[in-house]
């Protein structure tokens, strides 16, 4: 037998009782319509619907794994935190994009969205009243229900009548719905935030990109200029005896190598430019001028302990932290639905047969009332749909554990590659320090008669690579100092006021699978 539904086991026991007794002490009813009602009676306490057995807890959230507890509330980051890059250019940039971009729009309906859901389950639950007004020709049946001297004529008839109901919530259907609505709306607004920083972190990193781009091809164009000039002397040199063949074609065979990567760096430039006008908003030739250097962007150093805690700004973060209480509330709500709906009912209006009556007194019709509605017999449809909810909070208390594990890895990462590139730019610039200085001895030896021209020139190609060396590496820490913004939320200093507190559902739930 299946466990009895608490709210309905006595009034079945009472019908049931009231069935035996009917049964012995009424002898004008037939032994069929008797077992009948005994077995109605029965079917009230054994066949109500009933939760079944549920799986005996939530799986915890595992945030406190990564250092981050799932209760907390911390401050978002500032909604400007890229210009702490220092570049006008890229702040009008990414101020374009936040306006333009269509991927924000889509985000910004669907907030709009769950806006427009939330208040549609607001007015729902509040009094309803209508208003309705029918009007007919008919002619009425001469066998029908209808008496002389209707039957058999044609008349008008019209009902004009005002509604009104609202819902008794005696057994807590509203509350959670109501909750997992707002749950939901703030999901979407979290996701919004976080396609806003997303999109601000692939503009701020195209951005660096194409600087990088326009660095390298100008000390290309440095390359190939002084090897112009390696060409020129080595021409004088082979005319004058001093060189052969043999120099003067590998110095011929520079120029061409030097020209293909300048245009190399041209077309890859293009390219960046054509995804920074559509990340911004723009036609894609819309900034075919734009050429960013990379000495106005600054690079900030992260404090030298980030705490866990910072995931809490993280936009995703606090999104998958509002399903997991959405969640809840469904499970809640799933509930509910075990229990009786009441209404509370009640219509005034006219109703006559002949419009010129409608109006008259005795045309008046009114009446109030409630209305039940209790599940009894559904086919285990109340429990696979409590089942469902339930399962709908595993996932998304797993999906929240996975938005924690990850953003705590993508912060790992980001600040691993900035720390390794500091270390790189450290060693790097004693390289690029020792090659100038060469280059500077070079020229002072050939001020002095003591060297040649070309040895001012093959040091002046040393130099050229560590500047590209170094170029390579600033544009390197700009990204990876992008990307550990976004995996912070948006930057690790700044703070515009706290996030919505939210509570986290981790509590076992119900151990008696007969109670809902």
């Amino acid at each position: 037998m299946n466990p009895v539904h608490p709210c309905w086991a006595p009034i079945g026991m009472r019908r049931l009782k009231a069935g035996v007794a009917g049964l012995k002490g009424i002898s004008n009813l037939t032994t069929i319509t008797a077992i009948a009602a005994i077995l109605a009676a029965a079917a009230l306490v054994t066949g109500c619907a009933n939760p079944g057995t549920l799986p005996p807890a939530l799986p915890a959230l595992t945030a406190s794994a990564a250092g981050l507890d799932a209760g907390m509330s911390t401050s978002f980051p500032s909604e400007t935190w890229w210009q702490e890059l220092g570049d006008p250019k890229l702040n009008a940039l990414i101020d374009q994009a936040l306006a333009g971009q269509p991927s924000l729009a889509v985000a910004q309906a669907r907030l709009a969205r769950a806006d427009a859901g939330l208040a549609a389950l607001k007015a729902g639950q509040g009094p309803q009243a209508g208003l309705g007004l029918d009007a007919s020709r008919q002619r009425y049946s001469e066998h029908g229900l209808i008496p002389p001297p209707l039957a058999g004529g044609v008349y008008n008839s019209a009902n004009l009548q005002a509604n009104a109901s609202v819902e008794l919530d005696f057994f807590g259907r509203h509350q959670p719905a109501l909750q997992a609505a707002l749950s939901q709306q703030q999901a979407a607004s979290a996701d919004r935030q976080a396609a806003r920083v997303l999109l601000v972190a692939q503009v701020a990193q195209a951005y660096v990109g194409l600087a990088r781009l326009a660095a390298m091809r100008e000390l290309t164009q440095q390359t190939l200029t002084q090897r112009q000039s390696v060409l020129a002397l080595t021409r004088q040199r082979e005319s004058a005896g001093l060189d052969t063949r043999l120099e003067l074609r590998l110095a011929e065979g520079a120029l061409p190598d030097a020209r293909a990567q300048i245009e190399a760096w041209s077309g890859q430039m293009v390219l960046a430019r054509h995804q920074l006008a559509t990340l911004s908003g723009q036609a894609p030739d819309a900034l075919s001028d734009l050429s960013p250097n990379l000495s106005p962007l600054r690079s900030s150093v992260p404090p030298a302990h980030l705490g866990a805690d910072l995931l809490g700004r993280r936009a995703d973060v606090v999104a998958a932290r509002w399903r997991v209480e959405a969640a809840g509330q469904d499970i809640e709500l799933a509930r509910a639905q075990f229990y009786p709906d009441i209404n509370l009912v009640g219509f005034v209006g006219l109703n006559a047969i002949g419009l010129d009556r409608l109006l008259q007194l005795g045309s008046r019709n009114l009446g109030v009332g409630p209305a039940l509605r209790l599940p009894l017999f559904d086919g285990g449809r109340l429990r696979a749909n409590l089942q469902g909810r339930a399962a709908d909070a595993d996932a998304a208390v797993a999906a929240y554990n996975g938005a924690v594990l990850a953003a705590a890895r993508e912060v790992a990462d980001a600040s691993a590659t900035l720390q390794s590139v500091a270390r790189q730019q450290a060693d790097q610039a004693l390289a690029l320090a020792a090659t100038e200085d060469a280059f500077e001895l070079a020229r002072q030896r050939y001020g002095a008669g003591l060297s040649t021209q070309l040895a001012v020139l093959a040091a002046e190609t040393g130099v050229l690579a560590q500047r590209q060396q170094a170029a390579e590496l600033v544009s390197r820490r700009l990204v990876a100092q992008v990307a550990l913004m976004q995996a912070l939320g948006g930057g690790w200093t700044g703070a515009d006021g706290p996030p919505p507190a939210l509570r986290v559902t981790t509590a076992p739930r119900n151990p008696n699978p007969a109670l809902p």
